[in-house]
């Protein structure tokens, strides 16, 4: 009895190792076969080579008749094929008509300005916006930028600190959590946390938002961002979503200046958001508004309860971001851009927000690099 059993499973191998070999053996006698055909001397000289038993867009089946392939197999091997003589013969660049980035008008191949809203195709806010969003992703491409830039500023923060202090594992206990992965509050003043000083350096509003503290903090952060930021962003566009979690933050960290306080983090951006959304809903009737209203509201008592229990967090700059973004919520349209005039303004608040950040960083490496503490 063992012996029929053994017999039979090396019978089920050996039929299951000639089938894996069967395309291998196939493809190789398709080779052979296609460098045993010539043409005769003096002809035109073309050799089709039937590559994975593809000629042309047909498929060679078991039978040896060519079946159709899919539409997306064949759209696959003509593009690849016009690339691939792309590469050995150059081929006249035809003009062709182009779309306004300011409005979606179709202009002219050779018109240099939009005859519908008269943006220009080449050097304005819309056309570098159109520009831009080729480098960058394209659903939320504020929100990963957002997400990138505050990744990027604790693993520098985060090293500068090892380089100063070593690694120092965090005591047992609740306090080891929130303190792992810790960031130095020396290496925090000089990358631009905010606190009372924020009038005189103003360009500490909008750093401290990108900052963060540990890794459970900028976890959580980024978490409730990735969570709000895609799903606003496409309803308010990228440029007004920047403006809004710009202003937000830099009005919470106002308050949370005025108070005396000294802290980093998006968070009073995310309470922004959070306000905008409930301004959203506040009036609205439907199902879905009012399912998003208890959530909402649901995420302001967990955030409240832990202000309240938890040190360390800044309630001031949860309050200011929160009232920040329900005022911005009751006074924007909760829509994107619908004629050139808005895309226009939208344009220009997006781009002046996006300067305003650049200068604060500008501002924020001369200050630690022009620190008589080091550079290390």
């Amino acid at each position: 009895m063992r012996g029929l059993k053994t017999r039979r499973r090396a019978d089920f191998l050996l039929g299951y190792f000639a089938q894996a070999l069967d395309f291998p053996v196939k493809f190789a006698a398709e080779l052979f076969e296609t460098g045993h055909v010539m043409p005769p001397f003096g002809t035109r000289f073309r050799v089709r080579i039937n590559f994975f038993g593809i000629i042309d867009s047909r498929l060679i089946g078991s039978q040896g008749d060519r079946v159709q392939l899919p539409v997306r197999w064949r759209y696959k091997v003509n593009r690849w094929r016009n690339q691939i003589a792309a590469m050995f013969r150059g081929q006249p660049s035809v003009a062709r008509p182009r779309l306004c980035p300011a409005c979606g008008t179709l202009v002219g191949s050779s018109a240099g300005r939009c005859h519908q809203c008269g943006a220009s195709l080449t050097f304005s806010l819309a056309a570098a916006s159109r520009s831009l969003s080729r480098i960058l992703p394209q659903t939320a491409p504020v929100t990963y930028a957002i997400l990138g830039l505050c990744c990027i500023l604790y693993g520098v923060s985060l090293l500068i600190t090892i380089n100063r202090n070593g690694f120092q594992a965090p005591s047992g206990g609740l306090g080891a959590l929130f303190g792992l992965g810790g960031i130095s509050g020396s290496v925090l003043f000089r990358m631009g946390l905010s606190g009372p000083f924020d009038l005189v350096q103003p360009w500490r509003l909008i750093t401290a938002i990108f900052l963060h503290g540990s890794l459970l903090h900028i976890g959580f952060n980024m978490w409730v961002l990735m969570d709000l930021g895609p799903t606003i962003e496409e309803m308010y566009g990228s440029a007004r979503f920047l403006f809004v979690f710009i202003v937000t933050g830099v009005a919470g960290y106002l308050l949370s200046s005025m108070t005396g306080h000294f802290s980093v983090g998006a968070s009073g951006s995310l309470l922004g958001l959070v306000g905008l959304l409930l301004a959203l809903t506040t009036g609205r009737h439907s199902m879905g508004m009012r399912m998003l209203r208890s959530q909402l509201l649901y995420w302001l008592a967990y955030i409240a309860v832990m202000g309240l229990l938890m040190p360390g967090i800044d309630n001031y700059a949860h309050i200011g971001g929160f009232v920040a973004g329900f005022l911005l919520g009751k006074l924007m349209k909760d829509r994107q851009p619908a004629d050139a005039i808005e895309r226009r303004r939208a344009y220009a608040l997006g781009w002046t927000t996006g300067f305003v950040v650049l200068t604060s960083f500008v501002l924020m490496l001369l200050n630690y690099f022009g620190s008589p503490i080091g550079i290390g």
